[in-house]
C-alpha cells in the first residue's frame, strides 16, 4: 500500500521531517516513491516552518494513498493556507 507520511532528517536535537510518498513497506527513513514538502518544527525567525505541494498530494490521494494522522493534519493544514492565499508550495 502506498502511504503518505514523513520520514525524520536533521541533526540529534533538531528535528526536521520531509513528507513522503512511500511503499508502507519501506522503512521510515528508507526508500521513497517522492518527497512532496517539508517540516521544520523547530523553525526560528526567517525560516520556513512548513511547506507541501498539495497538487502533488492530491495527485496521490486520488491515487489511492492512506495518509497517517500527522500528515493528513499536515495536508489540511496546507488546504487551509491555500485557501487563505498563503504559500504552501
Amino acid at each position: 500500500m502506498v502511504t503518505i507520511r514523513l520520514a525524520r532528517a536533521g541533526a540529534k536535537k533538531r528535528p526536521f521531517y520531509h513528507v513522503v510518498v512511500t511503499d508502507s513497506r519501506n522503512g521510515r527513513d528508507g526508500k521513497f516513491i517522492e518527497r512532496l514538502g517539508f517540516l521544520n518544527p523547530v523553525a526560528r525567525g526567517q525560516e520556513v516552518p512548513f511547506r507541501l505541494d498539495i497538487e502533488r498530494a492530491e495527485h496521490w490521494l486520488s491515487q489511492g494513498a492512506q495518509p497517517t494522522e500527522r500528515a493528513r493534519q499536515l495536508i489540511r493544514q496546507a488546504r487551509r493556507g491555500a485557501a487563505e492565499g498563503v504559500e504552501s508550495a
